[in-house]
Protein backbone atom coordinates (compact mmCIF):
# COMPACT_ATOMS: atom_id res chain seq x y z
CA UNK A 1 0.00 0.00 0.00
CA UNK A 2 1.35 3.39 -0.98
CA UNK A 3 -1.69 5.38 -2.07
CA UNK A 4 -0.30 8.50 -3.71
CA UNK A 5 -2.93 11.00 -2.53
CA UNK A 6 -1.78 14.51 -1.78
CA UNK A 7 -1.17 15.54 1.82
CA UNK A 8 -3.29 18.26 3.37
CA UNK A 9 -2.53 21.19 5.61
CA UNK A 10 -3.00 21.23 9.37
CA UNK A 11 -5.50 23.72 10.77
CA UNK A 12 -4.37 27.23 11.61
CA UNK A 13 -1.96 27.22 14.53
CA UNK A 14 -0.34 23.89 13.65
CA UNK A 15 -0.85 20.40 14.95
CA UNK A 16 -3.93 18.31 14.29
CA UNK A 17 -6.83 18.42 16.75
CA UNK A 18 -7.43 15.12 18.48
CA UNK A 19 -4.09 13.76 17.31
CA UNK A 20 -1.14 15.93 18.19
CA UNK A 21 -2.02 19.35 19.50
CA UNK A 22 0.83 21.82 19.07
CA UNK A 23 4.51 21.10 18.58
CA UNK A 24 6.62 22.13 21.56
CA UNK A 25 9.95 22.29 19.73
CA UNK A 26 8.56 24.70 17.12
CA UNK A 27 8.15 27.35 19.82
CA UNK A 28 9.89 30.72 19.62
CA UNK A 29 12.73 29.64 21.90
CA UNK A 30 16.20 31.26 22.10
CA UNK A 31 17.83 28.14 20.63
CA UNK A 32 15.38 28.08 17.72
CA UNK A 33 15.99 31.77 17.07
CA UNK A 34 19.74 31.14 17.05
CA UNK A 35 19.33 28.31 14.54
CA UNK A 36 16.97 30.36 12.37
CA UNK A 37 19.45 33.24 12.22
CA UNK A 38 22.25 30.84 11.23
CA UNK A 39 20.05 29.42 8.45
CA UNK A 40 19.41 32.92 7.12
CA UNK A 41 23.13 33.64 7.03
CA UNK A 42 23.80 30.37 5.25
CA UNK A 43 21.11 31.04 2.67
CA UNK A 44 22.51 34.47 1.81
CA UNK A 45 26.12 33.26 1.80
CA UNK A 46 25.36 30.38 -0.58
CA UNK A 47 22.74 31.88 -2.85
CA UNK A 48 23.24 35.62 -3.26
CA UNK A 49 26.16 37.87 -4.27
CA UNK A 50 27.78 39.82 -1.46
CA UNK A 51 30.27 42.65 -1.42
CA UNK A 52 33.68 41.39 -0.29
CA UNK A 53 33.94 44.02 2.44
CA UNK A 54 30.64 42.82 3.93
CA UNK A 55 31.85 39.23 3.80
CA UNK A 56 35.13 40.10 5.54
CA UNK A 57 33.33 41.97 8.31
CA UNK A 58 30.69 39.25 8.77
CA UNK A 59 33.34 36.52 8.86
CA UNK A 60 35.22 38.35 11.63
CA UNK A 61 32.03 38.90 13.64
CA UNK A 62 30.84 35.32 13.26
CA UNK A 63 34.26 33.92 14.12
CA UNK A 64 34.28 35.94 17.34
CA UNK A 65 30.74 34.78 18.12
CA UNK A 66 31.67 31.14 17.48
CA UNK A 67 34.66 31.40 19.79
CA UNK A 68 32.52 32.99 22.51
CA UNK A 69 29.86 30.28 22.31
CA UNK A 70 32.48 27.50 22.29
CA UNK A 71 34.10 28.96 25.38
CA UNK A 72 30.75 29.26 27.16
CA UNK A 73 29.49 25.78 26.26
CA UNK A 74 29.57 22.92 28.76
CA UNK A 75 31.71 19.87 27.96
CA UNK A 76 28.91 17.27 28.05
CA UNK A 77 26.49 16.93 25.17
CA UNK A 78 23.00 18.40 25.26
CA UNK A 79 20.26 16.03 26.43
CA UNK A 80 18.22 14.71 23.49
CA UNK A 81 14.48 14.20 23.64
CA UNK A 82 13.41 10.57 23.57
CA UNK A 83 11.34 9.45 20.55
CA UNK A 84 7.97 8.04 21.60
CA UNK A 85 4.75 7.38 19.68
CA UNK A 86 2.76 9.83 21.82
CA UNK A 87 4.48 13.08 20.87
CA UNK A 88 3.90 15.53 18.04
CA UNK A 89 6.08 14.47 15.05
CA UNK A 90 8.00 17.75 15.11
CA UNK A 91 9.02 16.95 18.70
CA UNK A 92 10.49 13.51 17.93
CA UNK A 93 13.94 14.87 17.02
CA UNK A 94 14.16 18.55 17.92
CA UNK A 95 17.83 18.80 16.91
CA UNK A 96 17.58 16.64 13.79
CA UNK A 97 19.70 17.80 10.81
CA UNK A 98 16.62 17.16 8.64
CA UNK A 99 13.62 18.57 10.56
CA UNK A 100 15.02 20.07 13.76
CA UNK A 101 14.05 23.70 14.36
CA UNK A 102 16.97 23.90 16.81
CA UNK A 103 19.52 22.68 14.25
CA UNK A 104 21.03 25.42 12.01
CA UNK A 105 21.80 22.98 9.17
CA UNK A 106 18.21 21.67 8.98
CA UNK A 107 15.92 23.03 6.26
CA UNK A 108 12.65 24.64 7.40
CA UNK A 109 10.60 21.44 7.34
CA UNK A 110 7.26 21.42 9.17
CA UNK A 111 5.58 18.10 9.98
CA UNK A 112 2.40 16.98 11.72
CA UNK A 113 0.29 13.82 11.95
CA UNK A 114 -3.09 12.72 10.63
CA UNK A 115 -5.10 9.59 11.24
CA UNK A 116 -4.79 7.49 8.10
CA UNK A 117 -5.08 3.92 6.90
CA UNK A 118 -6.51 1.51 9.51
CA UNK A 119 -6.38 4.26 12.13
CA UNK A 120 -2.58 4.53 12.02
CA UNK A 121 -0.96 7.91 12.47
CA UNK A 122 0.69 9.19 9.29
CA UNK A 123 3.13 12.04 8.72
CA UNK A 124 2.27 15.08 6.64
CA UNK A 125 4.47 18.08 6.07
CA UNK A 126 5.67 20.96 3.96
CA UNK A 127 8.96 22.62 3.10
CA UNK A 128 10.45 25.16 0.74
CA UNK A 129 14.13 24.43 0.08
CA UNK A 130 16.46 27.40 -0.36
CA UNK A 131 19.82 27.77 -2.10
CA UNK A 132 21.89 25.82 0.48
CA UNK A 133 20.06 22.63 -0.61
CA UNK A 134 20.51 23.02 -4.37
CA UNK A 135 21.73 20.13 -6.55
CA UNK A 136 21.08 20.47 -10.29
CA UNK A 137 20.37 24.10 -11.21
CA UNK A 138 17.06 25.25 -9.66
CA UNK A 139 16.44 21.76 -8.18
CA UNK A 140 16.72 20.21 -4.73
CA UNK A 141 19.80 17.99 -4.30
CA UNK A 142 18.96 14.30 -4.64
CA UNK A 143 20.88 13.47 -1.47
CA UNK A 144 18.84 16.03 0.47
CA UNK A 145 15.68 14.34 -0.79
CA UNK A 146 16.97 10.94 0.32
CA UNK A 147 17.80 12.31 3.78
CA UNK A 148 14.31 13.75 4.08
CA UNK A 149 12.74 10.38 3.22
CA UNK A 150 14.97 8.58 5.71
CA UNK A 151 13.73 10.91 8.45
CA UNK A 152 10.05 10.92 7.51
CA UNK A 153 9.75 7.16 7.01
CA UNK A 154 11.53 6.48 10.27
CA UNK A 155 9.28 8.98 12.01
CA UNK A 156 6.03 7.47 10.73
CA UNK A 157 7.16 4.11 12.10
CA UNK A 158 7.83 5.68 15.50
CA UNK A 159 4.34 7.18 15.49
CA UNK A 160 2.76 3.71 15.28
CA UNK A 161 5.06 2.25 17.94
CA UNK A 162 7.39 0.44 15.53
CA UNK A 163 10.54 2.57 15.65
CA UNK A 164 13.44 0.85 13.89
CA UNK A 165 16.80 1.49 12.21
CA UNK A 166 17.05 2.06 8.46
CA UNK A 167 17.95 -1.11 6.58
CA UNK A 168 17.36 -0.12 2.97
CA UNK A 169 15.92 3.02 1.42
CA UNK A 170 14.83 2.97 -2.22
CA UNK A 171 14.24 6.42 -3.71
CA UNK A 172 12.57 6.98 -7.08
CA UNK A 173 13.08 10.45 -8.54
CA UNK A 174 9.99 10.90 -10.72
CA UNK A 175 10.76 14.43 -11.92
CA UNK A 176 12.93 17.34 -10.76
CA UNK A 177 11.99 18.64 -7.32
CA UNK A 178 12.09 22.44 -7.61
CA UNK A 179 14.03 24.78 -5.39
CA UNK A 180 12.31 27.85 -3.88
CA UNK A 181 8.90 26.22 -4.28
CA UNK A 182 6.43 24.93 -1.66
CA UNK A 183 6.52 21.14 -1.42
CA UNK A 184 4.03 18.84 0.28
CA UNK A 185 5.21 15.75 2.16
CA UNK A 186 3.58 12.48 3.14
CA UNK A 187 4.90 9.34 4.85
CA UNK A 188 3.16 6.26 6.23
CA UNK A 189 3.92 2.98 7.93
CA UNK A 190 2.88 0.18 5.55
CA UNK A 191 3.42 -3.01 7.54
CA UNK A 192 5.63 -5.24 9.63
CA UNK A 193 7.08 -8.72 9.22
CA UNK A 194 9.18 -10.10 12.06
CA UNK A 195 11.89 -7.52 12.77
CA UNK A 196 11.30 -5.80 9.42
CA UNK A 197 9.23 -2.62 9.40
CA UNK A 198 8.01 -1.08 6.14
CA UNK A 199 7.17 2.51 5.18
CA UNK A 200 6.46 4.68 2.13
CA UNK A 201 6.79 8.40 1.50
CA UNK A 202 6.23 10.97 -1.24
CA UNK A 203 7.07 14.58 -2.15
CA UNK A 204 4.59 16.64 -4.16
CA UNK A 205 4.77 19.94 -6.00
CA UNK A 206 1.48 21.44 -7.16
CA UNK A 207 -0.15 18.04 -6.83
CA UNK A 208 2.47 16.19 -8.90
CA UNK A 209 4.63 13.48 -7.31
CA UNK A 210 8.28 14.50 -7.76
CA UNK A 211 9.89 11.73 -5.70
CA UNK A 212 8.87 8.73 -3.59
CA UNK A 213 10.61 6.18 -1.41
CA UNK A 214 10.11 2.76 0.10
CA UNK A 215 12.02 1.84 3.23
CA UNK A 216 12.76 -1.37 5.08
CA UNK A 217 13.67 -0.75 8.71
CA UNK A 218 15.07 -3.24 11.20
CA UNK A 219 14.05 -3.40 14.85
CA UNK A 220 17.13 -3.45 17.08
CA UNK A 221 16.81 -4.93 20.61
CA UNK A 222 17.38 -2.25 23.29
CA UNK A 223 20.37 -4.12 24.73
CA UNK A 224 22.07 -4.26 21.35
CA UNK A 225 21.34 -0.58 20.70
CA UNK A 226 22.83 0.31 24.07
CA UNK A 227 26.03 -1.54 23.13
CA UNK A 228 26.23 0.34 19.84
CA UNK A 229 25.74 3.84 21.23
CA UNK A 230 28.05 3.14 24.18
CA UNK A 231 30.88 2.39 21.80
CA UNK A 232 31.15 -1.30 22.79
CA UNK A 233 30.67 -2.34 19.18
CA UNK A 234 33.28 0.06 17.82
CA UNK A 235 37.05 -0.27 17.63
CA UNK A 236 38.11 3.31 18.31
CA UNK A 237 40.26 5.06 20.85
CA UNK A 238 37.92 8.05 20.98
CA UNK A 239 34.96 7.52 23.34
CA UNK A 240 31.53 8.32 21.92
CA UNK A 241 29.69 11.18 23.56
CA UNK A 242 26.45 9.53 24.65
CA UNK A 243 23.57 11.31 26.35
CA UNK A 244 23.49 9.68 29.83
CA UNK A 245 19.71 10.08 30.11
CA UNK A 246 19.21 8.32 26.79
CA UNK A 247 21.63 5.60 27.90
CA UNK A 248 19.62 5.04 31.10
CA UNK A 249 16.40 4.84 29.10
CA UNK A 250 17.85 2.18 26.82
CA UNK A 251 19.07 0.21 29.85
CA UNK A 252 15.57 0.29 31.37
CA UNK A 253 14.04 -0.85 28.07
CA UNK A 254 16.54 -3.71 27.85
CA UNK A 255 15.76 -4.80 31.42
CA UNK A 256 12.05 -4.65 30.68
CA UNK A 257 12.48 -6.82 27.58
CA UNK A 258 14.54 -9.35 29.56
CA UNK A 259 11.84 -9.50 32.25
CA UNK A 260 9.14 -10.16 29.67
CA UNK A 261 11.13 -12.97 28.04
CA UNK A 262 12.07 -14.59 31.39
Amino acid sequence: MSGQERPHDPPAGGGFPGVDGLSMTAADSPLNRLAAAARRIGSVAVGQPLDEADVVQAAAELTALAERLEAAAAVERRTRNHPTPEVHPQDVFSTSPVIGFANPVAPPVEVWAVVGHEGWREVRGRVTYGYPYEGPPTCVHGGVIAALFDELLGMCNILVGSGAMTGTLTVRYRRPTPLLAPLELVARHTGKEGRKVYAWGGIYHQGELTAEADGIFIEVPPGRMLDIVSGNAHSTDAPLVVDPDWQKMMARNAASKDGQSG
